[in-house]
């Protein structure tokens, strides 16, 4: 038995059975399937919902989804009616990027100490503030931004919102994961998705129905205030202590044999190999060696590829409203409030559907409800005149299908996920889930020149057939194959609260 001992937290290792096996380190390293109030009823799993931390990822959600859509498609919206091509819109999109390479600075998230804040709030909570007031900066440096007299500036408060908000992220994600053991996970990743949802609907519905009375550059300020909201959640909730498998914790034995091997180097280049190979070899090496090297890396292509559909669309569909008519406050009323609010139904959804399907159908199911949905884009993009009924059934259809996706998606990146090294390896994870599609989005504009909107959703919809393809070949390897319950699970437990 051996421990990795910090001020805020507290690495324990668990004795594994000899013949565990890959099977059994998936299991016992996961947050998979959510089985939250399992054996207690239906009225004990829903009062899972009422204990502090998924309560805390609820404010936690909200303030990750806030700036999503201020980066994205409100912003697009912004650009159009100020006359910016499409094609400029759709490669300014490419500052999402920054979410699909949040895995290269995740391991100094992961290790590095901030000063004062670490000793104040802990590991995850001091990132996590840092990465809030840059979001509220950025904002408030959008909101003095002229777009009609250049978009440079505008530009540029994007980037540095996308890039504290997926900051943000890496450390959330590990505080989720972190907090609370295999059975609760489902609820966290509910109670997140909600809010995540709310914060979602504040940042498109809001934001537009604010620019629509008082002008863009009110509306964003009145979204950096919201973002107080993340501020005082981090302020209140408590740093976890995550307890991790015995298996990682002799990984990082690697390290200290390292030193030893070049204890003729200088200090302070040790200092920085040890570092690197903790930080940054050792999570590659433990999901590689949990898996081999063959199906982790077909699992890492399925990551890669299963929601290129929804990136690839995304910074097209508010400039495809305005072309065809739709006003403001009905996309606000109908896309925004509507859509996000038929989202938060398809999350409890989803979640049951994960417990009573499996994760591979609900996987399965959300990939053909996107398909649905964008050929549905495609028919109302054959309409002369727009359609209110037409909008809200494609996007009640569409948001379902994306909170489908959303939910399976992380419940399936947090199994893969071993707690030593939690923010690392979820960041390369997340990461790898938009870096083909954000690609794919910024070309977006200049497809949509060429061939127009009902070919665009139509290509859209087809995007989604290789990670299909790939879950057809996946479903019986890996992740997937029947495994029986580790007794190392078993003793998965964090402080509480």
């Amino acid at each position: 038995m051996s421990t990795d001992t910090g001020k805020h937290g507290t690495y324990v290792a668990r004795q594994e059975p000899a013949n565990s096996g890959r099977a059994g380190a998936a299991v016992e390293a996961s947050a998979a399937e959510p089985v939250a109030g399992e054996g207690r009823g239906w009225v004990g799993a829903l009062r899972t919902y009422l204990q502090p931390r998924p309560i805390a990822m609820l404010f936690l959600g909200f303030s990750a989804g806030l700036p999503f859509y201020l980066v994205f498609s409100t912003l697009s919206a912004w650009l159009r009616q100020v006359g910016v091509a499409r094609a400029t819109i759709g490669m300014l999109s490419w500052v999402g990027i920054v979410y699909s390479i949040k895995f290269i600075w995740a391991p100094v998230v992961d290790r590095l100490r901030l000063p004062l804040l670490h000793r104040l709030l802990g590991r995850r909570r001091s990132w996590m503030l840092l990465a809030q007031i840059g979001i509220a900066a950025g904002l408030l440096s959008a909101a003095s931004s002229d777009p009609g007299s250049g978009v440079r500036a505008l530009a540029l408060s994007a980037l540095l919102v996308t890039f504290c908000a997926a900051t943000q992220d890496i450390a959330l994600d590990a505080w989720r994961i972190e907090s609370a053991p295999l059975s609760q996970q489902g609820v966290m990743v509910a109670t997140y998705q909600v809010g995540y949802r709310v914060g979602l609907i504040c940042g498109g519905a809001g934001a537009l129905h604010f620019a629509a009375q008082a002008g863009w550059g009110s509306s964003y300020t009145i979204m950096a205030a919201l973002a107080c909201v993340g501020i005082i959640t981090t302020l209140v909730i408590r740093e976890p202590h995550p307890v991790a498998p015995r298996g990682s914790v002799e990984r990082e034995a690697r390290v200290v044999e390292w030193l030893e091997r070049k204890a003729h180097w200088p200090e302070s280049l040790r200092g920085i190999g040890g570092w690197f190979i903790g930080a940054v070899i050792c999570p590659l090496v433990d999901f590689f060696g949990r898996y081999g090297l063959g199906l982790a890396a077909l699992t890492l292509v399925f990551v890669g590829i299963y929601r290129l559909t929804e990136f690839t669309m995304g910074s097209m569909v508010n400039p495809f409203y305005i072309d065809h008519h739709y006003t403001l406050d009905q996309i606000a009323a109908v896309v925004k409030i509507y859509g996000l609010l038929m989202s938060i139904v398809g999350v409890f959804v989803a979640g049951l559907l994960v417990a009573r399907i499996g994760l591979l159908r609900t996987l399965m199911l959300g990939s053909l409800l996107l398909i649905s949905s964008n050929l549905g884009f495609a028919w109302l993009a054959t309409r002369h005149e727009p359609t209110v009924l037409g909008l809200g059934l494609v996007n009640g259809l569409d948001f379902l299908a994306i909170s489908t996706q959303g939910v399976a998606l992380v419940t399936f990146l947090s199994s893969l996920t071993s707690v030593k090294y939690t923010a690392t390896q979820y960041a390369l994870f997340s990461s790898l889930y938009a870096i083909p599609g954000k690609i794919l989005e910024g070309m977006s504009g200049v497809v949509v020149d060429h061939i127009g909107y009902v070919a665009f959703f139509v290509y859209t919809a087809s995007l989604s057939v290789p990670g299909l393809v790939l879950l057809y070949f996946l479903r019986r390897r890996g992740p997937f194959a029947p495994q029986a319950p580790s007794p190392a699970a078993a003793v998965a437990s964090v402080d509480g609260d």
